[in-house]
């Protein structure tokens, strides 16, 4: 970029009628000997009369930090001594030293957004121009190859296609966070490779996050890497475990996440992939293949990773992350290891009793009839017409939770037999261990079902759900 040590600087675009009604001043400036240069944004032959300087690639805009047009700068010796943004009569005199300048024109006028500030271009500009602050390796691709499949090819991927973490991309998930790039998080397993803030932006943006899910991102990253969730274990492990991540809180709201219908599936982008950032992380960093340290037997869709919201619309039911601790308003994240989902469905019951004898049959199958005594977890998903029937009656999340944990004892002779009623005498043997059941609503308020989310092992060899709140 050159500029003229002294002497006044003028940056237009044509779409602008601010620009377009100083037009004649900036004529007249230049055949004063004060305007030097005057750079278009979008038309070199804009404004007429005067010598324009092609700026259409932003560079000299990027650079003068430039944020509203019309702008005029004047320098001395070779640095800034002023500028003025937009059209003030004084304003503009007082720099040019044209006491009569624009005397037929209205006292003032707004100007225009720079074109190097619409949305997204600052961080191209930033990328091409500037210093980006990022450390990751740069991987160049040259045409023809598509940089898609180069991904693939270099096993970047979960299978499906991922978003190109162009330098640009990066920074612009970057603005979702105070934290600053170099800032570490952390070790990914199974590998232990090092993760900063940068390099979970790369797979965020891998993931087709938008930069506004990047703080649930960075919160349900911090949650997983707690040795109580034990990610190591989850990502080698035969049966097959994801990371769940359910998000509760004004963000979840803010950020578009759903929790009526089909908030467990597929259709929401949040919801499909602030999860599967996690998962691109262990691949990349932690390495977890499939038949490499990733040992599942089988798999299951959900290792793509799922994160859906928590209905909060309710204040009579108290919500998961309230329950485990958070203060209410606060957003947070509770990320649970998971080995697939499985739904029920009980379409006569009226009843909140009769609601749970169904519920705790379902429980007590969970994984096998005949396991017993803890050592898994499970999460219970509650639809709308559930909780309708439960809030009712009367009950509330610890009434639901206290009962159902006691519907899922059962006899030591009974659990040999394989039975999935209660007991209420005898040698009672609980199903789950202390905080082994997880209890979330979400789902539509239409259809008499639940949906059991299979954890993985509990106790002191398993993993725990951990919570976490999010900040910026």
């Amino acid at each position: 970029m050159n500029l003229p040590d002294d002497g006044l600087i003028l940056v237009v675009k044509e779409d602008c009628a601010t620009c377009q009604m100083i037009a004649p001043l900036a004529a007249e400036l230049e055949q004063q000997g004060l305007l030097k240069v005057t750079f278009s944004q979008d038309n070199p032959a804009f404004p007429e009369g005067v010598s324009v300087e092609d700026d259409r690639e932003l560079e000299t805009s990027f650079r003068l930090d430039t944020e509203i047009v019309p702008l005029l700068i004047r320098r001395k010796e070779g640095k800034e001594e002023g500028r003025v943004v937009g059209w003030h009569r004084d304003e503009w005199q007082n720099l040019t030293g044209l006491n009569d300048l624009g005397g037929d024109l209205p006292d003032q006028r707004p100007g225009c957004g720079s074109l190097s500030v619409s949305p997204g271009m600052a961080e191209e500009l930033q990328a091409r121009f500037g210093e980006t602050g990022l450390n990751a390796r740069e991987v160049s691709v040259d045409y023809p190859d598509d940089p898609m499949e180069q991904m693939f090819d270099r096993g970047w991927t979960d299978g499906l296609p991922v978003v190109p973490p162009t330098p640009a991309r990066v920074l612009r998930m970057l603005q979702g966070t105070r934290r600053k790039p170099e800032d570490v998080m952390g070790a990914i397993p199974p590998s232990g490779e090092i993760c900063t803030v940068e390099k979970a932006a790369i797979n965020a943006v891998m993931a087709g996050c938008r930069p506004e899910y990047f703080p649930v991102v960075l919160a349900a990253l911090d949650a997983a890497m707690d040795p109580e969730f034990a990610w190591q274990g989850l990502m080698s492990t035969t049966m097959g475990a994801g990371v769940c991540v359910v998000v509760n809180g004004p963000i979840a709201r803010r950020i578009g996440m759903n929790h009526q219908h089909g908030a467990l599936g597929h259709g929401n982008r949040a919801n499909a992939t602030i999860a599967r950032a996690l998962q691109l992380l262990v691949i990349n960093l932690g390495g977890a293949l499939p038949g490499g340290t990733d040992r599942s037997t089988h798999g299951h869709p959900g290792k793509f990773g799922m994160a859906f919201a928590e209905d909060e619309t309710d204040e009579a039911w108290q919500p998961l992350a309230q329950s485990r601790g958070v203060a209410p308003g606060k957003s947070a994240v509770t990320v649970f290891g998971f080995c697939g989902t499985s739904i029920n469905n009980t379409e006569t019951v009226r009843d909140a009793e009769t609601l749970t004898d169904s519920l705790s049959m379902c429980l007590n199958a969970l994984y096998h009839p005949q396991h017993a005594e803890g050592g898994i977890a499970g999460m219970l998903v509650l639809s709308g017409e559930y909780w309708r029937i439960y809030k009712e009656a009367g009950w509330d999340r610890g009434r639901i939770e206290e009962t159902l944990l006691r519907q899922t004892q059962r006899t030591a002779a009974g659990v040999e037999a394989g039975e999935t009623t209660y007991a209420t005498e005898g040698d009672l043997v609980p199903k789950f261990g202390p905080g082994d059941l997880v209890l979330v609503r979400t789902g539509s308020n239409a259809g008499l079902f639940s949906t059991i989310i299979h954890g993985w092992g509990s106790g002191p060899r398993g993993s725990q759900p951990v919570t976490r709140e999010i900040v910026p």
